[in-house]
């Protein structure tokens, strides 16, 4: 082969090599682009406790089965995350992060605690330490197994559940955390919002610190909140259906909605005003 030839034969390789790392570049490039935006949301189903105070260390995610495939979010804020989850009630709710993620399956996130998490209950000044298992802080790992799509929000509710959350050791005085969260995605859920008032000298008065339950129309409770000092109240994070509220308070007569309250996905439900009625 000539000289000449052989450096034609050069060229056109070395052109087609250029030209696939060029295709790869894009390709890689297009893929960066593929993008979804999380937001982790905490709110609190409430307990019988003044505060419940809690460090969050670490929020993370994977995308795969491999262990080691666990990804940290970075917070605005940064860590540690100190919430007293007692105050998450009557629509308030912490956002953990919002952070954009590579599309595909959001399999898990988790949430790592520190051993720094306290109590405060009824008649006690002190704050009780929470013993907080190694398991919880490694890491309390939540399932979600959502596929996300470049360009959407997704928006996951982490409801805790106070109650069932925080275990007393028998007569020792000393409680230990288990955390119960329920995940909720709320592109697939709604809400139900309303205010709770007794009528003192005929002016509606707001009643502060008022569970309130949300029922299936087949009685079954699905979950609570309480109300502000305002009296109002909402309650996140339901599936599309129809509910029924009701109220319990000593002294009074039980309250229920007269009528089923629809919820429909992404949407705000207004109960109106509950007025509680002495017996």
């Amino acid at each position: 082969m000539s000289v000449r030839c052989l450096k034609s034969v050069l060229g056109n390789v070395f052109t087609i090599i250029a030209l696939l790392l060029v295709v790869n570049c894009d390709s890689d490039n297009s893929s960066k682009k593929e993008t979804a935006r999380v937001q982790l949301k905490l709110v609190d189903e409430p307990g019988d406790y003044l505060e419940v105070n809690i460090e969050i260390i670490d929020i993370q995610y994977k995308s795969s089965d491999e262990e080691e495939s666990w990804e940290s979010f970075t917070p605005e804020g940064g860590y540690p995350i100190n919430v007293d989850i007692t105050e998450l009630i009557a629509g308030n709710s912490l956002l953990l992060t919002d952070e954009v993620v590579p599309v595909g399956i959001l399999k898990q996130v988790r949430l790592v605690l520190s051993d720094n998490n306290t109590l405060k209950i009824e008649g006690e000044e002190e704050l009780i330490p929470l013993d907080t298992p190694s398991a919880e802080q490694s890491g309390l790992k939540l399932n979600l197994d959502e596929e996300l799509e470049a360009g959407f929000v997704y928006s996951f509710i982490l409801d805790w559940n106070v109650q069932k959350s925080i275990v007393k050791a028998g007569n020792s005085g000393k409680y230990i955390l288990k955390p119960v969260i329920k995940v909720n995605a709320e592109v697939s859920s709604g809400s139900i919002s309303g205010k709770v008032v007794e009528i003192i000298e005929e002016a509606e008065t707001p009643i502060t610190n008022q569970v309130v339950e949300v029922y299936t129309t087949d009685d079954l409770l699905i979950k609570d909140t309480l109300t502000d000092e305002n009296g109002d109240f909402v309650l996140q994070g339901l599936e599309a259906g129809n509910y029924i509220l009701k109220i319990f308070r000593e002294g009074y007569q039980d309250y229920a909605s007269a009528d089923e309250i629809g919820v429909e996905v992404g949407n705000i439900e207004s109960a109106g005003t509950m007025v509680l009625e002495l017996e």
